[in-house]
């Protein structure tokens, strides 16, 4: 990997993003460093995936700094940034193709294209891919189309692909989306594992639930309407009245095992 530890991987400074008459983020500041797993939370609405997109050097601001992997957007070649980045997303997954094959879709990410054309993947390659398939619980299903798997093997078959680069920076927008009770928890076990691994990327994980928090992330930041509440070590941020300011209603939190959990207060 190419960050040293605890040099920033992302800094925004006095960030704006408007479009529209509708005015996304505001004055929004956030550093993220190497060895650093952050979780932004917040209701529909509050920015969140605007600032993932900004740290995913998919969107440029209004007004303020965005700087990414040492280089400040606006002043960078960003198709030669976003291979340093792994990205999961429901738009993301929307451009993969039903019928593409589940190895073909994690091991074309090295060509930082969408399924096979004509690319010649060597032997370092394909054992990349395998090895990922192998730790999400794809392998299984390398050679079935995208489009049978469930919804947990979809977004298991996306962080695969994420990860195929060896990336720099790891972003999940709403990984947990759409999951039941057992692929949550799959899916949760094995973030956690990423997360406590020392040599893997920095992570930014998007959610509406803290119970969707894998044990090992170190940060959180809270947005509501644009706006960051707090944002630090996990500890500090997600308490009940942090918590309560940013969702708009009063919250007990409970923090048992390493897990999270949040119900309204009685």
């Amino acid at each position: 990997m190419a960050c040293v530890e605890h040099e920033p991987v992302v800094e925004i400074r006095g960030v704006d993003v408007v479009r529209g008459q509708a005015h996304l983020l505001r004055g929004v500041d956030w550093t993220v460093r190497a060895d650093e797993r952050w979780v932004l939370l917040g209701p529909n609405g509050a920015g969140k995936t605007t600032l993932l997109q900004l740290a995913g050097a998919q969107l440029h601001p209004t007004r303020g700094e965005v700087r990414v992997l040492g280089e400040t957007l606006g002043a960078v070649d960003v198709f030669e940034l976003r291979p340093r980045i792994g990205l999961t997303s429901a738009a993301l997954a929307q451009r993969i193709s039903p019928s593409e094959r589940v190895g073909d879709v994690v091991v074309s990410a090295g060509y930082a294209v969408m399924g096979r054309w004509r690319e010649r993947y060597d032997v370092h390659d394909l054992t990349r891919a395998a090895m990922l398939m192998q730790q999400w619980g794809v392998s299984p299903f390398a050679h079935r189309p995208f489009g049978t798997l469930s919804e947990g093997e979809r977004k298991r078959t996306q962080i695969a692909r994420a990860l195929m680069t060896d990336p720099e920076l790891l972003l999940l927008d709403e990984p947990g989306a759409g999951l039941d009770l057992g692929g949550r928890e799959d899916l949760v076990t094995r973030l956690t594992g990423l997360a406590r691994d020392h040599y893997a990327p920095a992570q930014v994980l998007v959610t509406h639930h803290v119970e969707e928090i894998p044990p090992g992330y170190t940060h959180a930041l809270l947005l509501r309407e644009g706006e960051v509440v707090a944002a630090g070590p996990m500890a500090e941020v997600l308490t009940a009245p942090l918590l309560s300011e940013a969702f708009g209603v009063g919250l007990d939190v409970q923090l048992e095992r390493g897990r999270f959990a949040a119900r309204r207060a009685a």
